[in-house]
C-alpha cells in the first residue's frame, strides 16, 4: 500500500481516537476508553508503515497538521466548542502549511 494510504488511515485513526477520549471521560467509559486505545495503536501502526516510503518530517507534518484540523472540527460539531476568528485563522494557516508541502516542497516522496 502508498505511504501516503497508510498516512490517511493514521490520521483517521487518530482523530477517532481522541475524540474518543474526550467521550472516555478520564478513561472511565470502558467502551469510549477501548476504542481510545485501539485508535492510537492503530494509528500508530499505520503511521510507522507510511514511514517507509513518506519522509518523516513531512509525514510528521502532514498527519499532526491535518489531525488538529479534524479534531476541532469535531470539537466544534459534536462537542459544541466555540471557534473564534485567530482559532479560524490558525487552521486556516495550517492547512495552508500542509497544501505548501504537498504541493511545492520537494522533500516528500
Amino acid at each position: 500500500m502508498n505511504g501516503y494510504a497508510w498516512l490517511t488511515i493514521a490520521i483517521l485513526a487518530e482523530v477517532v481516537a481522541t475524540s474518543m477520549l474526550k467521550v472516555s471521560d478520564g478513561f472511565s467509559k470502558p467502551w469510549p476508553t477501548a476504542v481510545t486505545v485501539a485508535g492510537y495503536c492503530l494509528a500508530f501502526w499505520c503511521l510507522s508503515h507510511s514511514m517507509r516510503s513518506v519522509p518523516v518530517g513531512v509525514g510528521y507534518a502532514i498527519w499532526s497538521g491535518v489531525g488538529i484540523v479534524l479534531i476541532t472540527a469535531i470539537a466544534w460539531i459534536w462537542f459544541k466548542q466555540a471557534l473564534d476568528a485567530p482559532a479560524l485563522a490558525g487552521m486556516g494557516l495550517i492547512l495552508a502549511g500542509v497544501v505548501v508541502i504537498n504541493l511545492f516542497s520537494k522533500s516528500h516522496a
